[in-house]
């Protein structure tokens, strides 16, 4: 199987419970939502330029960076055919932990039989300014650990109320871990923070894009 990788890299992980830590990144071309603030349209173009890897291709190539920390991102990673192949690999490596930045809208319950011990999902929940919340799989709630991760990037008031809204109907913080990020430019991080602290949402971590603020907010590759 033969996958479309447009990015492989080692940066700083702003997401999930590898945040802050250094990770390996491979980026898969394709995405079936088009979210309003999406930061990797470039990769969703049928035009990109991309690189073909197999399994052991992209399995070597991560054994090579000496980094034991794996994201999987797009675009969306859980669309690729044969996905499930690398998952069952790299799961078998007990030295790497890997983590699924998927976007809400695959249906996670074909994946649960893969060992979750070293595999995490980060999964979007996406709000209104998204323009795609008619898209989430509310069934994955079902699926999530508190070895996996609910995020919601909000770009607004109504946003942060929605999010809030979710987190308590489906009790997340019980399930899982539940992070709150910022859309970049849309909505200031103090105001995140002082609706948190109004509505005492204990346990909800507010999440910082530490790739946009290291290094220029368009840069790719980091």
């Amino acid at each position: 199987m033969e996958y479309k990788v447009v990015e492989r890299f080692v940066s700083i992980n702003g997401e999930g419970r590898l945040a802050g830590q250094l990770a390996v990144f491979i980026r898969f071309a394709g995405c079936n939502l088009n979210c309003s603030y999406c930061d990797t349209q470039w990769a969703n173009k049928g035009l990109v330029t991309y690189e073909s890897m197999n399994v052991e291709s992209i399995y070597e190539y991560i054994k090579s960076t000496g980094v034991r920390n794996v994201t999987l991102t797009g675009g969306e990673p859980l669309l690729r055919d044969g996905i499930s192949d690398l998952l069952k690999l790299l799961s078998e490596d007990h030295e790497l932990f890997v983590e699924i930045e998927t976007n809400g809208s695959i249906n996670l319950k074909k994946f649960s039989a893969i060992s979750r011990n070293t595999i995490s999902f980060t999964m979007d929940y996406k709000l209104p300014t998204s323009n795609m919340e008619s898209e989430m799989n509310l069934d994955n709630f079902s699926y999530l650990t508190k070895n996996d991760t609910v995020k919601f990037v909000s770009g607004s008031m109504e946003d942060l109320e929605k999010a809030k809204f979710i987190i308590y109907k489906y009790d997340l913080i019980k399930k899982t871990n539940v992070y709150i990020s910022p859309v970049f430019g849309q909505i200031d991080m103090k105001d995140i923070v002082q609706f948190m602290m109004d509505n005492h949402m204990n346990g909800v971590t507010l999440q910082v894009q530490l790739h946009k603020v290291i290094w220029e907010p368009e840069k790719r590759g980091v």
